[in-house]
């Protein structure tokens, strides 16, 4: 049995992306055949974006493939995983943890502690990812120390200091309607004191607004150590990559409480 962490992009979006031009395109040709200019017009056109954001999406797809040559997803897990670090007998948390990559990988690399993966399974991913699929990889990587529960980031169904480590990775910019900043607070509202974080996301001043102030407001709470690290400058990936895969502006915050 393999560890099978899936795509971050769905497999069925880039077929459905795929099969949409084709069929935009037959109804562009048959449009034309019927000399009917105006749908033949519109479909065309319907055919060259939906050809653009297949070519696009495919090439996102074979990026962020485990198995594949670049192997983005699986190196930004595994460098996220190293800023986390449990004491002995110390207890980590993952929050939205998807598939469980980066639980697992923090949990091989804390032998001594417990790594708790949360997410809620639901939405656009709830055909790849699952609280299984977690528990099966988790199983076909021989890791013990984890356990996968269900949990929302805006509201996590945890206490107060009740983790030594809390990271995540790409979760919070996909949670609409809500402060991203007052969604960081609640993740570390569940962090112990003296316990570190490192939570990778896309932080945009337009989806986050200014965590330079925000990092200002931990220091001046307490809390230790406080970065943004730009991820982009070659540590995770190249300002390139980052632009051409719709990840600019990825950046890790971490520090210690």
């Amino acid at each position: 049995m393999k560890a099978d962490y899936k795509n971050w992009v769905p497999k069925s979006m880039v077929v459905s992306l795929w099969a949409s031009f084709v069929v935009s395109s037959l109804l562009s040709v048959l449009f034309g055949l019927k000399d009917i200019k105006i749908l033949k017009g519109l479909f065309a056109v319907a055919a060259i974006i939906l050809l653009f954001y297949a070519v696009w999406m495919n090439a996102l797809y074979r990026a962020f493939d485990y198995n594949g040559k670049r192997k983005m997803a699986k190196e930004i897990i595994e460098k996220t995983a190293a800023y986390v670090h449990l004491p002995e007998g110390g207890r980590g948390l993952d929050v939205g943890c998807g598939s469980g990559a980066l639980t697992i990988a923090c949990a091989k690399n804390n032998p001594q502690g417990t790594m708790v993966g949360c997410d809620i399974w639901s939405g656009a991913y709830k055909a790849v990812f699952s609280k299984k699929r977690c528990e099966d990889n988790a199983k076909a990587e021989g890791i013990n120390n984890v356990c996968f529960e269900e949990g929302n980031a805006i509201h996590l169904p945890f206490d107060d200091e009740s983790f030594d480590a809390l990271t995540s990775n790409y979760v919070y910019h996909n949670i609409s309607f809500h402060d991203k900043k007052e969604l960081l607070l609640e993740s570390l509202r569940v962090l112990k004191k003296g316990g570190c974080f490192a939570i990778h996301d896309l932080m945009s001043k337009a989806r986050y607004g200014d965590m330079e102030a925000f990092v200002k407001r931990l220091k001046e709470e307490g809390y230790e150590d406080v970065q943004l690290i730009d991820t982009t400058d070659g540590k995770f990936m190249s300002k390139k990559e980052a632009m051409f895969l719709g990840l600019s502006g990825s950046t890790l915050l971490t520090g210690r409480k």
